[in-house]
């Protein structure tokens, strides 16, 4: 059985840092496209940071020179640096993974999901 178990969330001050991990179980990612993901009360989930097979990474404007997206293929894991961080952050995440070999925006192509962690950014 294929699990995806996002930790790392938590309640952070704006212009803190946080660093989300995701860890694969039941089969191996390394040779597919991962992907972070989010969602806000009341709003659609929204794609944050993609990395393909060959960690080519692609980011949100949103969120583009503030998070970092990474892999450690050994260990079948994918974090997400969160630097400086803003109240709009605040949402629960969601780590995903597709059977592609490259990231894609959009949620409906991913067919691994893990059960997300809250990420909370106070002002």
């Amino acid at each position: 059985q294929v699990q995806l178990v996002e930790s790392g969330g938590g309640l952070v001050q704006a212009g803190g840092s946080l660093r989300l991990s995701c860890a694969a179980s039941g089969r191996t990612f390394s040779r597919n496209a991962m992907g972070w993901f989010r969602q806000a009360p009341e709003k659609e989930r929204e794609f944050v940071a993609g990395i393909g097979w060959r960690s080519g990474t692609y980011y949100a404007d949103s969120v583009k020179g503030r998070f970092t997206i990474s892999r450690d293929n050994a260990k079948n894991t994918m974090f997400l640096q969160m630097n400086s961080l803003k109240p709009e952050d605040t949402a629960v995440y969601y780590c995903a993974a597709r059977s592609a070999l490259g990231a894609s925006p959009q949620p409906k192509e991913y067919e691994y999901w893990g059960q997300g962690t809250q990420v909370t950014v106070s002002s």
